[in-house]
């Protein structure tokens, strides 16, 4: 059978199938079950006689979401919580890589542009940072210590404050995805403008290691985070421009729920960057190198880790669980 042949004949049936598992309507389990059963055989049939046609990866992502929602065990309900970070975000991740890569893409591009910017323009950090800040900042330096604007107020003052603050961005960058990903990007580019130029002026001053040392220690997981969230604004913008086969009002729903959820996962990573903040970077100065870095390369690769490459593990495991269990089930 042709490729096309084949789409058009079973075409109904996995739209059919997709909406009831996307929109939880699970009120005949059994019934459910022998249709997951069928697109298992369907997507075995597209990988062999198919093997590079996209319509495998969306039978993939059709059986992998309906074994998460009828194979459920009585365990994994009990532990929804530790499901929800340990498989259901890293899926959610994996089907949305690219909107992760975008958001990278684009934060690479207005912060290098925050750089540039700095460099051929002497005036360009102070209007972005304010005079005042600046002014503080090369007081700073003159008193060889650049980052001790971290080391004012007190711990849990700094914490609670910084993680507000940043817990707030993320919601801003998410929320403003309504206006079709926009939004985002413009919350996106003023703070990577503002990073950007910020860096540099370290680096102009001939302390941009000490920057380095310091900033970084709770910068890796908050930037990194904030990129996160600007990828779950153009999941919720994409859902509003491109639709597909959905209306504009069910697409959004959906964009909705996906965005909130990897919103919400990098909510343990901002509370941790704010901690680090409050109670750690205050003492970068009198910290050895290999500690500071090590902090930074740990916190680094936990969340690079977690959102870059664990989807891929959680996604291989899930489709070797989905073969054995259509298997099983034509046995």
């Amino acid at each position: 059978m042709r490729e096309v042949a084949f789409i058009k004949q079973n075409k109904e049936k996995w739209l059919k199938f997709e909406k009831a598992i996307f929109n939880d309507d699970l009120k005949d389990p059994d019934a459910l079950a022998s249709e997951y059963i069928q697109i298992i055989n369907d997507l075995s049939y597209a990988q062999t006689f198919y093997p590079k046609s996209k319509i495998i990866g969306y039978l993939n992502q059709l059986a992998a979401k309906a074994f998460q929602k009828i194979y459920k065990t009585k365990r994994e309900d009990t532990n929804r919580i530790v499901g929800f970070w340990k498989t259901e975000v890293p899926l959610l991740t994996y089907q949305y890589r690219k909107f992760i890569y975008i958001a990278f893409a684009v934060f690479s591009l207005f912060t290098a542009i925050g750089v540039i910017s700095a460099a051929n323009d002497g005036e360009f950090v102070r209007s972005i940072l304010g005079d005042a800040y600046v002014n503080m900042t090369l007081e700073n330096i003159e008193a060889g210590d650049p980052v001790a604007v971290y080391k004012s107020g007190s711990n849990w003052g700094s914490f609670i404050g910084i993680t507000v603050n940043n817990l707030k961005v993320g919601l801003i960058a998410f929320i403003l995805g309504v206006f079709g990903g926009f939004g985002t990007l413009w919350v996106l580019f003023k703070n990577c403008i503002m990073l950007g130029s910020f860096q540099y002026f370290f680096y102009e001053k001939e302390v941009f290691w000490e920057s380095v040392r310091g900033i970084w220690i709770h910068g890796a997981m908050e930037i990194f985070a904030i990129v996160i969230e600007a990828a779950a604004g153009l999941i919720l913008g994409a859902s509003i421009l491109f639709p597909g086969t959905y209306s504009r009002m069910e697409s959004f729903k959906r964009g909705v729920k996906v965005g909130v959820k990897i919103l919400i996962s990098t909510f343990p990573f901002t509370f941790s960057a704010g901690f680090l903040e409050g109670f750690v970077t205050r003492y970068s100065n009198v910290m050895p190198n290999f500690l500071s870095v090590g902090i930074i390369l740990l916190t680094l690769s936990l969340i690079g880790y977690y959102y870059l490459m664990y989807p891929f593990v959680v996604q291989k495991k899930m489709q070797q669980s989905i073969l054995t269990s259509g298997r099983l089930n034509e046995v």
